[in-house]
């Protein structure tokens, strides 16, 4: 834990010059964000954002909030609420993803977006499940509130979503990653390539044996099958 602790006081602490500016600028939008925002979105929806290197989904819950799970390496680092409570920068997100850490927060349209255009209900074209209620799903959405462990495969903030609004927990954007590394592992380049360097590696480490000639050829065999 100590090299995340470094490296979240490196990246985290030269924004803190900023704080003041933002409380300012953030209390000064959140007097507009219901009659702005409400007008927009309705209680329920499932809003998208593009988020550095991938996309990121909240609950929309009404006045200007929004629900979503997301990483966070700060309250892993600090007890200080108030700076917990300040938007999620990149910096603080990536480490959280490393760290495995995250929760179930609720922030204004703005912080949420993060700068980015807003998707609504972009799902409901392509999930099978008809959407829940919108008062349902966002109840759902604020009963999970709070920390939660967090993966970027098997549990991340597409899931929380999916759960609320369609009430299954599962994630696109995992199943196209998975789609894709099983393609470039799962070819048949890439057995040609394991059956040439499998031999290399075992005479330039000198384990020759017939446990290391049953993996060369297990190996390469197994991808071939599976290509």
């Amino acid at each position: 834990m100590f090299p995340l602790t470094l490296l979240g006081l490196l990246f985290i602490t030269a924004r803190t010059d900023d704080k003041t500016k933002k409380g300012k600028n953030q209390a000064a939008t959140k007097e507009d964000a219901p009659s702005k925002y409400d007008s927009m979105f309705q209680r329920g929806d499932l809003l998208e954002v593009p988020r550095t290197l991938f996309t990121h989904f909240g609950i929309y819950l009404g006045g200007g909030r929004v629900a979503h799970l997301i990483p966070d390496i700060l309250p892993v680092l600090s007890d200080d609420e108030e700076a917990i409570r300040e938007m999620v920068t990149n910096n603080r997100l990536i480490l959280g993803v490393i760290a495995k850490c995250a929760s179930v927060r609720v922030d204004t349209v703005q912080d949420f977006a993060y700068g980015s255009e807003i998707i609504v209900n972009p799902m409901d074209k392509v999930c099978s499940r008809p959407p829940l209620k919108g008062e349902e799903v966002a109840d759902r959405a604020e009963k999970l509130q709070g920390s939660t462990a967090y993966s970027l495969l098997w549990y991340n903030c597409e899931h929380y979503v999916m759960y609320c609004r369609y009430g299954t927990c599962m994630s696109f954007q995992t199943f196209q990653f998975c789609k894709t590394v099983k393609k470039f592992i799962l070819s048949q380049r890439s057995a040609k390539v394991t059956a040439v360097l499998g031999p290399v590696l075992v005479l330039y480490l000198g384990v020759v044996s017939l446990y290391s000639a049953l993996v060369i050829v297990l190996v390469p065999f197994i991808i071939w099958m599976a290509s």
